[in-house]
């Protein structure tokens, strides 16, 4: 894998990972609130999602890398 492929490869893990991850930890509004849809959470904890997402990405990230790298789980036949 090379360091292009890498980076695509982080990337669109990254971005499944976000999207498992947003759903946590949400407390939807209370009735009434002003100025709040009804389907906004009261407190999306973004920045800790982001920093969940980073570091479960990077540890996918790793396993793929390996994967792909290590001579011990090939499909071409050396």
């Amino acid at each position: 894998m090379n360091w292009l492929t890498g980076i695509v490869v982080y990337i669109l893990v990254w971005w499944v990972t976000l999207f498992a991850v947003l759903p946590l930890w949400v407390t939807p509004t209370e009735p009434g609130d002003i100025g709040h849809a009804a389907g906004a959470p009261q407190h999306p904890r973004l920045r800790l999602k982001l920093a969940l997402t980073t570091a479960v990405a990077t540890v996918i990230w790793l396993g793929i890398y390996i994967v792909v790298e290590e001579p011990w789980f090939s499909f071409r036949g050396s």
